[in-house]
Parts: C-alpha cells; sequence; structure tokens
C-alpha cells in the first residue's frame, strides 16, 4: 500500500527496533503470549461488532424500532468505548511481538486507514447523546436517510477492518 522507498526503508528500521526489545523478545519467547494477546483482540472485535451492528440496525430502522434511536445507542456507547482501548492495547502488543508481519504488511496497512475512518463515523453515530436523548433520539429520526447511510458505511467500514485483520495472516 505504502510504496515511498523511503518510507519502506523508514518501517523496516522501526521494525528491526521493535524487534530487538525486551517486550517483543519476551512475547517471542512465551508461546502462550501471541495466541493469548490474540484473543482477547477478538474477543474486543466480538463485543465491538455486536454493539455496532445492534446500533446500526437501530440508525437504519432494521430493529428496536420501539425504543429511541438516542435511547439505544447510549446503551451500546460504553460496549464500544470500553472494546475500542482494548482493541488497541491488544493490537499494540501484537505489533510489539510480531513488528515486521504486521507493520510491513499491506493489510495491516488497509486495517488501520478503514479503522480511522470507522472510528470518525462512530464519533458522528454517538456525538450528541449527553443528557439530552430525545434531541439526539429526534435529530436521527429527523435525518433517517442520513442516519441510514451512517449506519451502512459504519458497517462497511467494521467488516472491512474484520476482513483485512484476517488477511494479515495470509499475506
Amino acid at each position: 500500500m505504502i510504496t515511498n522507498p523511503a518510507f519502506k526503508r523508514w518501517l523496516t528500521e522501526v521494525c528491526k527496533t521493535i524487534d530487538q526489545t525486551a517486550l517483543s523478545q519476551a512475547i517471542q519467547g512465551a508461546p502462550w503470549a501471541v495466541p493469548t494477546v490474540q484473543t482477547v483482540h477478538i474477543l474486543a472485535i466480538a463485543a465491538l461488532m455486536a454493539a455496532a451492528l445492534m446500533a446500526n440496525l437501530r440508525m437504519a430502522g432494521l430493529r428496536s424500532t420501539h425504543r429511541a434511536t438516542g435511547e439505544v445507542l447510549r446503551t451500546l456507547k460504553p460496549v464500544i468505548w470500553w472494546a475500542l482501548p482494548v482493541l488497541l492495547a491488544s493490537g499494540v502488543l501484537l505489533i510489539i511481538g510480531e513488528p515486521t508481519r504486521a507493520l510491513k504488511n499491506t493489510y495491516f496497512q488497509l486495517k488501520m486507514m478503514l479503522l480511522i475512518g470507522a472510528i470518525v463515523v462512530t464519533l458522528v453515530q454517538f456525538s450528541g447523546l449527553g443528557s439530552n436523548l430525545s434531541a439526539a433520539s429526534s435529530r436521527w429520526e429527523r435525518q433517517r436517510g442520513a442516519a441510514v447511510v451512517i449506519a451502512l458505511v459504519s458497517m462497511s467500514l467494521w467488516v472491512g477492518i474484520i476482513f483485512a485483520g484476517r488477511w494479515i495472516a495470509y499475506a
């Protein structure tokens, strides 16, 4: 994905530096470390994806229509915003444990770009969920077309992240 030769050389040096750290060596030396961290990463993905799917289905008007959109989003917000730091921490550990496999991988780079987009879209979705739930709900009810588009974009990004993450192992 990134083709600049100077950047590729710099990235190779970064990977070598990370690979030589004590933490990287410890992760590489413990046969249980990578599978354990991957398991935590996958569980956090599952929690985030379940919450994102429920939020997006409500925004699209396909599920939980008996509840206000803002109410559903407010209920799911903690799951998403607690899963993201767990994903960040476990992802950083996976990168430290196998820096070249991750950082130089085209699918990893794609995953990171999709993740930035997904976080931005999620921030838009969940904005305005302060104490005035009716205002947040009515915003998405009034802007039904925008809500459906945001829901579709959000789910596309999250599913793309999962696919890119899985493809890292095979590239």
